[in-house]
């Protein structure tokens, strides 16, 4: 059954007349073989509709996508367009089809969105798929809001995420649970660099304020902070920033994890 998707693209079925054995190792070779090779194997592919082109692409791992993207600008435009990601999101989730839009704080997005919150759920949390996207959306929300040049405050980012989990009918307890894996997840996969950094050692020195329960941070998720700080970034540090964090590392963790030992050194 076909499904229109827009002028040029279409939601095909797997059952399609597709040739797939015989196109992915030319297709592949393709991907790894010089300029030469290239040139010869480019009419075949030159001459494929887009929609097919998108069902031979799908079914190459993800992590050679963005290899594929710089080969020709038309596969590139590919991936900006929305059928690309539908169909990817159809073929990988077929039950996303099916999900509803949810309330709260943070939006669903379109197909490449929803297709990049599905695959971190998945890969990172490993919920079953509802709760995937759910979490993988919380995540990109922090993450990105995160890396912005001005920061919100962390306490607004925290309780949005909790707003989002309760307005899904989570309870405040799976709520707080959700929450703190999202915000150790985040701060696992933040890149080494001085934004990061300066950002880290805001949320260390950031002063304790009273929050109602589930809307204060884990005191695991405030260590892990304190934790990257003294082993990823211990070369970044001036001795006065050195003083302030261990001083206030000591003052909240009693005692200190044995991640540092009593003079500072992190093993």
């Amino acid at each position: 059954m076909l499904s229109a998707v827009g002028t040029n693209c279409r939601l095909i079925s797997l059952e399609a007349p597709l040739k797939l054995s015989e196109s992915l190792p030319a297709f592949r070779s393709l991907m790894t073989d010089d300029t030469d090779t290239l040139a010869s194997a480019d009419p075949v592919f030159g001459k494929l509709p887009d929609h097919l082109l998108i069902e031979i692409f799908i079914r190459v791992p993800i992590s050679e996508w963005a290899h594929i993207s710089c080969v020709k600008k038309q596969w590139a435009n590919l991936f900006r367009e929305e059928c690309f990601w539908q169909t990817a999101l159809v073929r990988t989730w077929p039950l996303a089809g099916q999900g509803k839009r949810w309330p709260g704080p943070i939006p669903r997005g379109l197909s490449r969105r929803r297709y990049a919150a599905l695959y971190i759920g998945k890969n990172i949390f490993q919920f079953d798929v509802e709760i995937d996207e759910i979490v993988g959306h919380s995540y990109l929300f922090l993450k990105e809001q995160l890396e912005l040049s001005t920061v919100p405050l962390p306490g607004i980012l925290h309780g949005t995420v909790i707003d989002q989990f309760i307005a899904c009918g989570k309870s405040r307890d799976d709520a707080y649970e959700l929450a703190s894996r999202i915000w150790l997840a985040v701060i696992n996969n933040l890149e080494e660099n001085e934004h990061t950094f300066v950002l880290f050692k805001r949320l260390a020195l950031e002063e304790d304020v009273f929050l109602p329960y589930p809307y204060s941070r884990s005191q695991e998720v405030k260590w892990r902070v304190f934790e990257r700080l003294f082993t990823d970034f211990r070369d970044c540090f001036n001795l006065v920033d050195y003083n302030n964090l261990m001083a206030c590392a000591k003052q909240n963790f009693q005692p200190i994890p044995p991640t540092c030992n009593s003079d500072g050194a992190c093993t």
